[in-house]
């Protein structure tokens, strides 16, 4: 795997291609500004980008925007976005189109390294990686009548963790069930959600969305 890094942050930056270069991800590029990622994405091709959403000059959007421009440009490119603060609409609006490939992080979720090497490798593969604490955002809104809300309290737990990332497997471990239970709930939110077998998506990964998008 091939990865470029923009983070204005040069500290970070560098403790970020420390900890995938450990981990046997190759560094293509590493840069300070959303400019500089679109150009090295275009030279270098990689397979995946870990930029931060709010870069120079303004340090508004400007690494969200970059992101955008580069999925439109190529599709099968995997996007990690970090940032300081929880901005769920942002995140939606990232994930909208394609969520698969698409990973967004709370800086924080770096010093926990192997949950972040494991969440890049993730979204590299194909799937998603939502903060926890985007997630739990979700959580507190309000359901709508339809859809994720006639799911049950254990479906969206499972739900929840599901729009993380993580695997039967991880569900069942960290909810202390089954992971034939959990595989109980993930078909009946299928059937809610009406996801029926579609070779052509990840309905784990439109399941994910479409309970983040639910409000």
């Amino acid at each position: 795997m091939r990865v470029v890094i923009a983070e204005d942050l040069v500290m970070l930056r560098q403790s970020i291609a420390r900890l995938l270069r450990a981990d046997g991800i190759e560094v293509a590029a590493e840069v300070g500004d959303a400019a500089s990622l679109v150009s090295a994405v275009v030279a270098e091709r990689p397979d995946l980008v870990i930029a931060d959403v709010r870069m120079p000059p303004t340090f508004t959007d400007e690494g969200a925007r970059a992101a955008v421009l580069l999925r439109e440009r190529f599709p099968e490119l995997a996007v990690v976005m970090l940032s300081h603060v929880v901005e769920p609409a942002l995140a939606m609006t990232l994930a909208a189109e394609r969520p698969a490939r698409f990973g967004y992080l709370l800086k924080d979720r770096v010093l926990d390294l192997d949950d972040f090497v494991a969440a890049v490798r993730r979204v590299a593969a194909g799937g998603t990686a939502i903060d926890a604490q985007v997630v739990d955002h979700y959580l507190a809104g309000p359901s709508t009548p339809t859809g994720p809300g006639t799911l049950t309290g254990r479906e969206r737990d499972v739900l929840g963790l599901l729009a993380q990332g993580l695997s039967n497997v991880a569900i069942a471990g960290r909810l202390v069930i089954s992971e034939r239970t959990v595989d109980s709930h993930v078909a009946s939110i299928f059937t809610k959600l009406a996801l029926p077998p579609d070779a052509d998506h990840n309905r784990r990964v439109r399941a994910a969305l479409m309970w983040l998008n639910r409000c």
